[in-house]
């Protein structure tokens, strides 16, 4: 791992061929999509997510931060659940989505996937992006 260039190396063996390198962005957009493919799970974002989505723009990344230390790839998923669903239940899916989708794209494993649920969305709210239109 390049720590001070926040680069990834992969370790292929060697080949001749040269080296793969996977930027911490990549991880978050395959853990984003892994999240937000999981039933009852809404992704949470920042003000720049949400101005860059209003351009076109999809952030797949939003919501998920990847951090890069000594010891391996520890990633934060930070979601708001449906009211109704198993949060223990919906936050173990998110964390095997994300280390198998990891697994399966980058061959590489994650030491941690932590789950912050920092919200509750009923079915009469409307997800911000909405809401912020409207006014």
């Amino acid at each position: 791992m390049a720590a001070e260039t926040n680069i990834l190396e992969m370790d292929q063996g060697s080949n001749g061929l040269g080296k793969v390198e996977i930027a911490p962005e990549v991880i978050e957009v395959i853990a984003g999509i892994a999240s937000s493919e999981v039933e009852g799970v809404e992704m949470r974002g920042n003000f720049a997510s949400g101005v860059v989505e209003k351009l076109g723009k999809k952030n797949h990344g939003k919501g998920v931060k990847v951090e890069l230390t000594e010891t391996g790839i520890v990633v934060d998923v930070f979601c708001v659940m449906n009211f109704g669903v198993s949060i223990p239940n919906v936050a173990r899916q998110i964390q095997d989505n994300v280390r198998q989708a990891l697994l399966n794209m980058t061959a590489l494993e994650a030491d941690e996937v932590n789950i912050h649920v920092v919200g509750v969305l009923f079915e009469s709210q409307k997800p911000e992006a909405q809401v912020e239109e409207e006014m």
